[in-house]
C-alpha cells in the first residue's frame, strides 16, 4: 500500500518552530508500504521555522493578523497534486496543524484551545475522497 505521511511525523524538521514529530507509532504503522512524506506548508513557499498559524473565520493568520492563507492553500494544492500522482490510499497527518489537522484545529484565537474542524490540507483531502488518518488514530 501506498502511504502519504505528513513529512513532520518522518522526523522531517519543517514544523513550524524548526522542529519535527517524529512518531513511533507512525514509523511502526508504515513499515513494509511505501511511503510519501508530503508538507503542504513548505510546499506552499513558507519557510522553517515560522511563525505558528491558526485558522482565523476561515483564513490560515499568523497571530499579529497577517494571512498566510495563499500559501497554506497553495501548498494543499500542491501535496494533494503529490498524494494523487503517488496513488496513495492513506494520508495520515500530525494533529492540530491548520494544514493537517483532520479531527480537531486550535480555534483561532491562539489560546490553545481546539475546536472539531479540519486544516486546509485535510480538508482538500476529503473532498477528493482521499482516507485521511489523524495520527492519534493509530493503533
Amino acid at each position: 500500500m501506498k502511504i502519504a505521511v505528513s513529512a513532520c511525523l518522518l522526523g522531517s524538521n519543517c514544523k513550524y518552530n524548526g522542529g519535527n514529530n517524529l512518531s513511533e507509532k507512525v514509523m511502526e504503522f508504515v513499515k513494509g508500504h511505501e511511503v510519501i512524506a508530503v508538507c503542504p506548508e513548505v510546499l506552499g513557499g513558507l519557510p522553517t521555522p515560522r511563525e505558528s498559524s491558526e485558522i482565523v473565520n476561515g483564513v490560515v493568520r499568523h497571530k499579529d493578523g497577517t494571512s498566510v492563507d495563499l500559501e497554506f492553500r497553495r501548498g494543499a494544492e500542491l501535496a494533494l497534486k503529490q498524494v494523487m500522482e503517488a496513488g496513495a490510499e492513506l494520508v495520515i497527518l500530525q494533529s492540530r496543524s491548520p494544514s493537517c489537522g483532520a479531527k480537531n484545529v486550535y480555534d483561532g484565537t491562539f489560546s490553545g484551545t481546539l475546536i472539531p474542524g479540519q486544516g486546509v490540507f485535510a480538508k482538500l483531502l476529503m473532498e477528493n475522497n482521499i482516507k485521511v488518518m489523524d495520527v492519534s488514530e493509530l493503533p
